[in-house]
Order: structure tokens, then sequence, then C-alpha cells
């Protein structure tokens, strides 16, 4: 959420340089990509990390209880929004992103959100689906989420050679758990909208 700072902790962890690929613009994922200097993201959210507000970044949805510790004296998590991040690479589907000695590819998956992306490893068949895909009820009841369009998305992920996925939210998983989360939320038993059967 960014409440923190976290870049110096990054980098401690390998000597390279540093990028943010942010999957979404809602602030439990955004929230400090402002504290980096090259940021990745999809055009179709560019404006809401550059221009957001609490609605759009669904900060209002946020119950300040869940923040323990204040990150500085007079924080207000009743108003609190996090700091503009405009992208300085925009990425869409199939950009590839070479880290030298890994290649990921960008994929949109809409839905969550209109600029929902995640980044597949075809050689080791790991998949990073930020909130397009987690072990949980999916979030597609948000002002901007489509239900429609997240269903086209999951279905495309269940056909990926997955080995494992890391999601934006709880344990990481396999193929067959990755197959049993879609096949629920299709038959809408993992909807946070009315459960309603949807065809496979």
């Amino acid at each position: 959420m960014g409440l923190w700072p976290i870049v110096d902790h990054i980098a401690a962890l390998r000597e390279r340089p540093v990028i943010a690929f942010c999957t979404h613009s809602h602030h439990d994922h955004a929230g400090g990509l402002y504290q980096f200097d090259k940021r990745l993201g999809h055009s179709a959210e560019a404006k809401i990390f550059a221009e957001h507000t609490r609605e759009n970044t669904v900060t209002d949805l946020l119950d300040p209880a869940v923040i323990k510790t204040a990150p500085y004296r007079g924080f207000d998590g009743t108003i609190w929004c996090y700091p503009p991040a405009p992208l300085t690479r925009l990425v869409t589907e199939g950009d590839v992103i070479d880290l030298g000695d890994r290649v990921f590819q960008t994929l949109h998956l809409p839905g969550h959100s209109p600029g929902s992306v995640g980044l597949w490893e075809a050689e080791s068949g790991l998949l990073f689906t930020g909130d397009a895909l987690y072990d949980g009820t999916l979030y597609d009841h948000l002002y901007h989420s489509v239900p429609e369009k997240l269903c086209d998305s999951l279905r495309r992920l269940r056909e990926l050679p997955v080995s494992t996925v890391h999601a934006g939210h709880y344990k990481s998983f396999d193929k067959f758990r990755m197959q049993t989360v879609i096949d629920e939320y299709l038959s809408g038993q993992r909807s946070m909208l009315c459960p309603r059967s949807r065809t496979l």
C-alpha cells in the first residue's frame, strides 16, 4: 500500500536495477508505486495511476482498522490515498519483459479491472496473476469490474501449461488448483456478485 518505504528493501535482495511492474491500480497493489523510478502498467489504467481518487483506486472500500500501526503522526485512513505514480512505460498484451536471465510475457487480463495484467514465464510455467485470479472469492463487483471479461480472461488462463500460480492474494497454487478455482468461479461459486451459472 506504500505506507512505508520499500524500495531499499527490495534493492537489497539483488544487486540489479529495480523496476515496478504493477498488475493494476487498486490501492493494495499500487500504493507503493510512486517510490520507484521505473513504473510499468497497462494503458487502460494509466490515467488512474496519475490522477487517482479514493473511488477509482477503490481506497474508499478500505477498512482503516486493518492498518494496525499508523505510518506517521496524524495519518487518517478514512481520507488517505496513495501519491500520484504516472507510468513510465505502458505495457500491453504480448510485451516482453526481458530480465537477462529470465523472460516474461505480459498478459492483458481484464475483468477485475480494465487494465489488469499478469506475467507469464513460458520456460518455467510460472504465472503471476495479480487479482485476475487467486484462491478466494474473486472481486468482480467493483465500479470498473466487468464479470463477462473476467470470465474470458479466466478461460484463457485455464488453457495455459501452468506449473505455479503466484497470485495477488493468498498462497500460490498449481495448475490443478487453478483449474478448480476457475471452474468454481465460472459456475458462480466464487463471485462477489449474486451466484449465477456461467457456461464453461
